[in-house]
Formats: structure tokens, C-alpha cells, sequence
């Protein structure tokens, strides 16, 4: 692949080589800036600064900001963080966010914001984005359904059931524990994605979000495709299955999601 490095999943205390993408090939984020047609919906008079995101790209919490910036025509510096190299526990970056995480947006006067739900709502709210409902009840929906994605959700299908299986450090080393931590994690997913399909999702429209996805959207696409890296049988819920396709339709998919097609490729041939 032009323009990648290759750093070790080893980095994550197992795996294989992963084909990295170059800082300005990612997202083309760091090129937004050029030109008026880069930056969709945002007036001239209207356009911060640069703002600098600190990112490991493939990240499932890194992805949806990529994603919703590009959309929103929000300009931003990409500051990659070497995950696969420790470089997130070095002094440095410690001094930037003392939790050793991505992603962390940075401004000009200095004002650091941490954690991708907070990260999005603010874009959004200075770009003045529809994708965070200015209606206050509406934009209380979104908020819901984020926090759906971010408290149950990623705790039983990220952490209970995917990154066990692709990150050996998460599971329990006592192979009968994880095992059953791993049927209860599945059995809880399976639940979820229900929920998601017959309740949150509906036939009248493609999105969480109704015609336009909203920044739900884009942060719960992110945490349900994890389940590629995993065999996660998606057919299973028809609505589901919709609503990734339609994301994956979106202009920002591809070139938002090179490090995540990059390590989803990788552990595909492993399992090979």
C-alpha cells in the first residue's frame, strides 16, 4: 500500500503486521482547508482555525470523528499517536491526556477536549451541524442513543465479546473463565443488536438519525462494525444490516476507515 508504514499488533501484546496509512492519506482531513468545496456547509465568514486531533487511525473511537468531520466540512491537523509503539504512555503524550487515550481534540489557545462522544457533540455544535438537533428534545434523542452506544453496548460487544478475541491482554487468562465470559458477553450482544434492530431502527428510513444520520450515527456504526473483525453474523438483524450498508454508502466511509479495512484484512488472513 503507497504511503504506510507498518507497525506490530504485537503493540497490543499479540497479532501480526498491520499496513498503516500515511498521516495525509488519512480521512483527507488535513487537506480540507484547500478549497470552498472541501468544506460543505460551512460559510468562509463562518470556518474556525484548524483544531488538532490527536488519533490512532483504525481506532473505533477516532472513526467517527474522522467520519463526521469530513461530512461536515470541519477542518482539522491530524496528529497520529503510535498506539502499536507505546507512544501514548510516553511523558509527552501523558502531558496531553493523562489517560494515555485517543482521541483528544486541541486548540490553538490550548483548550484540550478528551472522549469521542464529547469530541463530536462539540464539532458539531460550533459548525452548527443539524447532525446535533438544535430542537432541544430532539437533540436529548441523540443523546440517549449515544450513551446507549457507549454504556451497554461497547461494554458487552466491545469489550465483553470483540476485543477479547483480537486483543489477548483483555481476556482472562484462565481459558474456561474467558470462555464463559465469552458466551455470556455474545448472549448480552445478541440481546442489544435486537434492541437496536426492532426498536431503535425502523423501515421508514435509513438512519438512527431518520433521512440523515446524526452524530449517533456515526459514533454506533463505528462500534457495531467491530463485529467484522470477529465473524459477527449481521443478517441475522435485517434493520442492522441496512443502516451499516447505509453508512458504508457514505462519502466518508472509505477513506475514513483505511487503518480499520487494514486490520480487519489482517486478522481475516490469520483466520485463513
Amino acid at each position: 500500500m503507497p504511503g504506510t508504514s507498518v507497525a506490530r499488533l504485537g503493540g497490543f501484546r499479540g497479532g501480526s503486521d498491520l499496513a498503516l496509512p500515511a498521516r495525509q492519506e488519512l480521512c483527507g482531513i488535513a487537506g480540507m482547508a484547500c478549497d470552498d468545496a472541501s468544506q460543505p456547509g460551512i460559510p468562509r465568514e463562518g470556518r474556525t482555525p484548524a483544531m488538532k486531533l490527536h488519533f490512532f487511525d483504525g481506532s473505533t473511537t477516532c472513526r467517527p470523528i474522522a467520519m463526521f468531520a469530513m461530512e461536515a466540512g470541519i477542518p482539522l491537523e491530524l496528529a497520529p499517536v503510535n498506539l502499536f509503539g507505546g507512544e501514548h504512555k510516553g511523558e509527552a503524550y501523558t502531558q496531553v491526556n493523562p489517560n494515555q487515550l485517543v482521541p483528544v481534540l486541541e486548540e490553538d489557545d490550548g483548550h484540550r477536549l478528551i472522549e469521542c462522544s464529547a469530541i463530536l457533540k462539540y464539532l458539531a455544535d460550533v459548525a452548527g451541524h443539524a447532525a446535533w438537533p438544535a430542537d432541544k428534545r430532539a437533540r436529548a434523542a441523540v443523546n440517549a442513543r449515544m450513551d446507549w452506544f457507549n454504556t451497554g453496548f461497547l461494554r458487552s460487544f466491545g469489550y465483553g465479546y470483540a476485543y477479547p478475541q483480537l486483543l489477548p491482554y483483555l481476556a482472562w487468562e484462565d481459558k474456561a473463565m474467558q470462555a464463559a465470559a465469552l458466551a455470556r458477553a455474545k448472549a448480552e450482544s445478541e440481546r442489544l443488536f435486537g434492541i437496536l434492530n426492532d426498536h431503535m431502527l425502523s423501515d421508514a428510513h435509513p438512519y438512527l438519525g431518520g433521512a440523515e444520520p446524526d452524530l449517533s450515527d456515526f459514533l454506533g456504526v463505528c462500534y457495531a462494525t467491530l463485529g467484522e473483525l470477529v465473524g459477527w453474523d449481521f443478517d441475522r438483524w435485517p434493520r442492522v444490516a441496512r443502516w451499516i450498508a447505509a453508512m458504508k454508502a457514505r462519502p466518508s466511509w472509505n477513506p475514513c476507515n483505511v487503518g480499520f479495512h487494514g486490520w480487519r484484512d489482517a486478522v481475516r488472513g490469520q483466520a485463513a
